[in-house]
């Protein structure tokens, strides 16, 4: 455990530096797209290694001796169809994103069967040995990080495990295993071991939600981690995982004194108070939505529009999030206020003009007001007719009003 989580700390600095590996004795890189490289790997009935890396990252070129060792070459060479995919390029993107996979840091070892089905990942250190370690757990059933979401749900609970399904659940974007897995580590740590280095790393890294023991622990000492990092690091910390569990499939569903306490702590780590209030504007008005409190959804997003300059497309966009969402037509009287300044700025353009009294005749509509929501629909249809607009979505109003 304590040589992943010590990698956990490197990064990749970027600078300009020559990138060049095809040791003789080395692993041999095929150079070719990712599709021929699978191709070759199903002819050939072998796995295959993906080194995800960046020409910039320093942490990339110090590994080229290790991966030009003559037994790393050995190994590898024997046993997989090798590649290297530079990170920055948008057909390593789209791989990636293809596969759902994040790349926390780098260089990332990836091995995939044939199909391109993944069977392990690792960030491995730089040594000969462990590198030859990872690629042995990848040709291994009981060793690969695909069987952990398996070993998990039969009980391993050990802390170098789950350290280390967290990492796989993040290279993986599986956020919930993610959080139940640094929980249960949380869970078995003393609390007086919370502020040590291995913990700081695991909270840097790993933790993904505001309710891990790891992270109350931080919010409230963090001083006791001033030993490990500078303040502006703390901050950063704690506002990226704050952040992220807002915006988690978990925080969809945060009641709205839950994002309330987010925003608290928002402003507590030194975030601004009304920064904060923007960042958490949207999860509070849906949360309003969700819990049927439309009062409160609109006493929300009016002091926001009373307390800030609202352009005209921002108007658009919170009335058509009101008449979308919205529970009951309480709103509409907010709403045709909402739409009405925004008439007032007298900056919209024709396809904006369309576009509020579309929002208008819906608001109407939603409150019963068939002939005021006529007249507004057909005013944005001759408004989007006049300008060349798509004017499927009014037909359909018009026809929804008849």
């Amino acid at each position: 455990m304590k040589n992943l989580l010590v990698s956990l700390l490197v990064c990749c600095l970027t600078f300009p530096v020559a990138m060049a590996q095809k040791g003789k004795n080395g692993i041999l890189f095929k150079e070719s797209p990712l599709e021929e490289v699978f191709q070759t790997a199903r002819r050939a009935g072998k796995p295959v290694f993906v080194e995800i890396y960046s020409p910039t990252c320093h942490v990339c070129q110090s590994f080229i001796p290790t991966l030009n060792d003559s037994r790393v070459g050995d190994f590898y060479n024997a046993r997989f169809v090798n590649t290297k995919q530079d990170i920055t390029q948008k057909a390593t993107q789209a791989f990636l994103g293809s596969r759902k996979m994040y790349v926390p840091q780098l260089p990332l070892f990836l091995y995939f069967d044939a199909q391109g089905n993944l069977l392990h990942m690792a960030m491995s250190s730089n040594t000969a040995n462990e590198v030859i370690r990872h690629g042995t757990n990848a040709l291994n059933p009981a060793q690969r990080t695909q069987g952990m979401k398996n070993r998990y749900a039969k009980g391993e609970r050990s802390p170098a495990f789950l350290i280390d399904y967290a990492m796989y659940s993040l290279v993986t974007r599986d956020t919930v295993a993610n959080m139940k897995a640094m929980e249960d580590y949380a869970r078995q740590i003393p609390a007086s071991d919370y502020p040590n280095y291995t913990n700081w790393l695991a909270l840097k890294k790993l933790v993904m939600d505001v309710d891990n023991p790891l992270f109350q622990y931080f919010l409230i000492h963090q001083d006791q981690y001033k030993k490990h990092a500078q303040a502006d690091e703390l901050r950063n910390v704690a506002e990226n995982i704050l952040m992220s569990s807002l915006f988690s499939s978990r925080g969809a569903r945060y009641s709205p004194e839950k994002i309330l306490e987010i925003r608290s702590n928002l402003a507590k780590i030194g975030i601004d108070p009304k920064v904060a209030a923007n960042r958490t504007l949207l999860p509070e008005v849906n949360a309003f939505f969700r819990t049927r409190q439309t009062a409160k959804a609109v006493a929300r997003m009016d002091s926001q529009v009373a307390a800030n300059p609202i352009t005209v497309p921002e108007f658009i966009y919170i009335s058509r999030l009101f008449n979308r969402q919205s529970p009951d037509p309480s709103d509409v009287p907010t709403v045709i206020r909402w739409v009405t300044k925004a008439f007032t700025l007298n900056t919209a353009t024709p396809k904006e003009q369309s576009d509020l009294y579309y929002e208008l005749a819906e608001a109407q509509r939603r409150a019963g007001n068939i002939a005021e929501a006529t007249k507004a629909a057909q005013k944005s249809m001759e408004l989007a007719q006049a300008n060349n607009m798509d004017v499927r979505r009014n037909v359909e109003l018009i026809q929804k009003l008849k």
